[in-house]
């Protein structure tokens, strides 16, 4: 599937983002890939394909500001209806595991790993993404957080197998890494 130009996904943005068009320095992001079984230079890979299967689709758009905030949204088609997924974005690129895609980036990191404090997982420090797939097996989700991204940068959305939790102990937790796509914030 051919990708939107960068210019065409940040005027949307902006427009779903009131404030952010004037902002003084605009950065967008997008990526995307149909999801396979890992091998060598993959940048979409399912780990699970009976949730994910292989041919499924996932887009990540993600604009920010100098001033302004991120927002970050996820397209997925292919995938089986009515199912609950969590996803976030993920410090380290996709792997042939996973694992390799590291801790959810942290805007503000967790000194403690693995991060389960609310103070640190939650959908204001992280980017949440989670969304449950309609009757097609298409899922939408946005996220919009209060800061931009630095010189240090996620480098992977990743597909999980609930919704994430919350509670102090679990929170950031959502289940097994079902797929992950590169995506170069």
């Amino acid at each position: 599937m051919r990708l939107l130009p960068s210019v065409v996904v940040a005027a949307a943005l902006a427009v779903l983002v009131p404030g952010v068009a004037a902002a003084s320095s605009v950065h967008t992001t997008t990526a995307g890939g149909t999801f396979t079984a890992y091998a060598p230079g993959a940048h979409a890979v399912t780990y699970r394909p009976d949730l994910v299967p292989p041919g499924a689709r996932a887009h990540v758009f993600s604009l920010s500001g100098a001033h302004a905030s991120t927002t970050t949204s996820l397209v997925v088609t292919g995938l089986p209806p009515g199912h609950s997924y969590g996803a976030h974005a993920h410090a380290q690129p996709c792997g042939a595991t996973g694992d390799a895609a590291g801790p959810h980036f942290q805007h503000v990191p967790d000194p403690v790993k693995p991060s389960v404090d609310p103070a640190y997982a939650n959908p204001r420090n992280e980017i949440w993404l989670d969304f449950t797939t309609d009757r097609l097996g298409t899922g939408f989700a946005r996220s919009t957080v209060d800061w931009k991204f630095d010189a240090r940068r996620a480098g992977s959305v990743v597909l999980h197998e609930t919704h994430t939790h919350t509670e102090p102990g679990h929170a950031g937790t959502a289940g097994a890494r079902l797929a992950c796509l590169d995506v170069a914030f």
